[in-house]
């Protein structure tokens, strides 16, 4: 399937909720909006509801990401960025906001939360094996190369 005739299929599963958008032609990401009020206490999370359940096409995934506005200027974070949705998951999509910034986040209905790419998935099988190839770095993990 050629990535320039894929669609996004998108079911609003509310009478509030909003179709995801692009802010603007080039922008790699849909903007994606909540489906409800609330207020996220500094320290906390929240799962946001948004009313919009998606169909990906198969051999993608829906990455939810955070909004860099909301990261810079509020401390508010997608918190299993990226979050995965599943090319066969057909439930509500929603966000787990975190706020860490130093105030209560407040957020109303129709307020852009987080944003939604799509994303070209390799579906491969996980093989056992007795060793693995061998590479410089070998088993050099956090901080191996320095601060």
């Amino acid at each position: 399937m050629n990535s320039s005739s894929i669609q996004l299929h998108v079911r609003l599963l509310t009478p509030t909720a909003t179709l995801p958008a692009r802010a603007t032609a080039n922008s790699s990401c849909f903007d994606v909006c909540a489906d409800m009020d609330g207020v996220i206490p500094c320290g906390d999370r929240l799962l946001i509801r948004t009313g919009l359940a998606v169909a990906v096409p198969p051999g993608f995934e829906v990455q939810v990401r955070s909004r860099s506005g909301l990261a810079l200027k509020k401390g508010v974070a997608v918190l299993n960025s990226p979050g995965t949705v599943d090319a066969d998951y057909r439930g509500e999509v929603g966000v787990i906001l975190i706020n860490l910034g130093r105030e209560p986040f407040a957020f109303k209905r129709g307020d852009r939360i987080a944003q939604l790419g799509v994303y070209r998935v390799e579906m491969c099988p996980a093989v056992a094996v007795e060793v693995l190839e061998e590479t410089e770095r070998g088993a050099g993990g956090f901080g191996h190369t320095g601060v």
